[in-house]
């Protein structure tokens, strides 16, 4: 049984979608809907649309739609049923305690208290006579016991199966295991412990759950397995979208949160009372990653190594931040030590004067791309001069582009307007290309209809009038009966569309509203951004009874000439009597 439908209604009835999407997208009106950068795709001009009046969401740059609940599913990486039950919680809505299959989050549950006792197992032997080598380790690396039990960390003995052995005791199986990622399967069968003879970091969710594990190599152990050996992906954590420190970084990053590249350099750097640290799992930045960030805080300081490969990570971070809204900072490392380098071995005080110093993200590239060259000739004046013009191009910033062209014209003795001219014909170029690449996103969006709904290619009129008999029936499901005495399913050309006509047929039938709370327990997300922008296409228009019954002729029509077509499959008969079936309906409809 699913949640009673009164209870969705006032779940979402107090949860208005305005107000919930508002926290995670700067929203604009636009008539009677609202407009924003989309939160689950980058993007520089909004594509993404609240309609208040149906309560939904539709994005026509990557096709993600739906409510309220399944916009906190996709926002939060929840579940249908634990998105109803955080905005029921939100909003003190009860929910009834039993009625629904929770499977799933019984399962999530079961990870997350195996995870717990997983960190406690590894805490205790940290702090037992075995553990001496890692807490050495930590301890030399400059790292109190109030730090090491703050952050929960450990170590896992040298063993394959002392973890196995732990929790089994606890009651836990070993699928249950497997499932957490804590244990191995080997391709003769047997299990394993995963993490062995590894200085252990928890995983910490904003919600205060441990999600997952980082086990990092002693120094002199990197060439046998590997410098890290992180928890893939399972039931309750995604690398790509979550943070190392953030569950304790969210409490003091209303000004900026600083991300850095390592788990030590979090640690440190919260040590020394920077607690606005962040940094990524083991993985590239990532727009989710940037998207959570953006939630908690307006700036972002940038702080990677110093190498070849911390250079080319804030590059990628730069262009990911680009649509956040953040303003992005960099801080440029001395001598390439890194953070936590740099804090041992100059204190908080001076850390604190180079954060300071952070540069924007304009004034960083400048100073790479000036980098390697000799500006005293006019061949290397040249090179950075149309290097420079290409990147103040990018900012939209009328003020920076202005002060940026001024320093650079009295810098290097060029005009302002040789300059001016050059920004300006290249943001023309960039404007261009943005546009086409725009259009071509609307035109074939990530979730495009021919890819979620292939059968369009059978018949684009056909699929074209299914599209618009659903639109009206959701907008209008007091013409159900007329429908469906006229449009069997098996009519319906395509294997999508008749899916979904059959379930909407089968809510109006059973008494329920059209909602698409209903539909989102059922389909699949991109099948549910599909519906919500057939919902709100207005194809009925001021006429949708009328457009309705020519929709259903050439359904049927369509249906006819496809069968007919195929020999072997209609017989004259059949075709005869869809023909004269079709006919009585236009005479019907006269």
């Amino acid at each position: 049984m699913a949640i009673p439908e009164e209870v969705i209604s006032e779940i979402k009835y107090r949860n208005d979608i305005e107000t919930v999407i508002s926290q995670y997208s700067n929203l604009k009106r636009r008539g009677k809907n609202l407009v924003g950068l989309c939160p689950f795709h980058s993007e520089k001009t909004p594509s993404f649309t609240v309609y208040p009046e149906s309560g939904s969401f539709y994005c026509y740059g990557c096709g993600v739609g739906g409510d309220v609940i399944t916009f906190t599913s996709l926002i939060e990486n929840l579940d249908y049923i634990e998105s109803i039950k955080l905005l029921a919680e939100r909003s003190n809505v009860q929910l009834p305690q039993d009625g629904y299959d929770d499977t799933m989050q019984r399962v999530k549950n079961t990870v997350y208290d195996i995870n717990r006792e997983t960190a406690k197992f590894f805490h205790n032997y940290l702090m037992g006579d075995s553990g001496k080598w890692a807490l050495d380790y930590y301890l030399k690396r400059g790292l109190s016991p109030k730090t090491i039990k703050h952050f929960g960390l450990g170590a896992a003995p040298d063993s394959w199966d002392a973890l196995i052995n732990h929790l089994k005791s606890k009651g836990y199986s070993i699928g249950d295991m497997v499932t957490a990622n804590v244990v191995g399967k080997s391709d003769r069968g047997s299990y394993y412990d995963r993490f062995r003879k590894r200085l252990m970091f928890p995983i910490i969710n904003i919600r205060g759950n441990i999600i997952g594990f980082s086990g990092r190599a002693l120094p002199e152990d990197e060439k046998k397995g590997g410098k890290y050996v992180n928890t893939s992906d399972t039931p309750v954590y995604k690398k790509s979208e979550n943070l190392f420190g953030i569950n304790f970084a969210k409490s003091h990053c209303a000004d900026r949160i600083i991300l850095v590249e390592g788990n030590m350099d979090v640690i440190s750097l919260h040590q020394a009372g920077f607690e606005n640290v962040v940094a990524p799992l083991g993985t590239a930045f990532t727009s989710e990653q940037a998207n959570l960030i953006a939630r908690y805080t307006k700036e972002i300081v940038l702080m990677l190594d110093a190498d070849a490969a911390g250079q080319k990570a804030i590059k990628r971070a730069s262009s990911i931040l680009e649509n956040t809204g953040l303003s992005v900072r960099v801080v440029v490392i001395p001598n390439g030590k890194d953070p936590d380098e740099y804090i041992k071995a100059n204190g908080p005080d001076r850390f604190k004067a180079l954060l300071e110093g952070a540069v924007s993200d304009i004034e960083y590239k400048l100073l790479m791309a000036a980098d390697g060259l000799d500006l005293n000739s006019d061949d290397g004046r040249l090179k950075f001069l149309s290097a420079a013009a290409e990147i103040i191009a990018t900012t939209d910033d009328v003020m920076a582009r202005d002060i940026y062209i001024g320093r650079l014209s009295d810098k290097y003795g060029v005009s302002r307007t040789a300059l001016n001219a050059r920004v300006d014909e290249l943001r023309k170029k960039n404007v261009r290309t943005q546009r086409k690449a725009e259009i071509n996103n609307v035109i074939h969006p990530k979730f495009s209809k021919d890819d979620l709904n292939p059968d369009r290619r059978r018949s684009i009129k056909g699929t074209a009038a299914e599209e618009t008999v659903i639109s009206i029936l959701l907008n209008h499901p007091d013409f159900y009966n007329e429908v469906k005495e006229n449009l069997p399913s098996d009519k319906m050309i395509t294997s999508l569309n008749r899916r979904i006509y059959e379930l909407i047929i089968e809510t109006l039938e059973n008494g329920k509203n059209s909602d698409i709370s209903v539909f989102a327990q059922t389909l699949l997300p991109a099948e549910v951004g599909y519906l919500v922008s057939l919902q709100n296409g207005n194809k009925g228009g001021n006429s949708p009874k009328a457009v309705l019954k020519d929709c259903i002729s050439v359904i049927l029509e369509e249906n006819m000439l496809l069968n007919a077509a195929n020999p072997s499959e209609t017989t004259v008969e059949d075709w005869a009597a869809q023909l004269q079936d079709i006919i009585n309906k236009k005479n019907k409809g006269n």
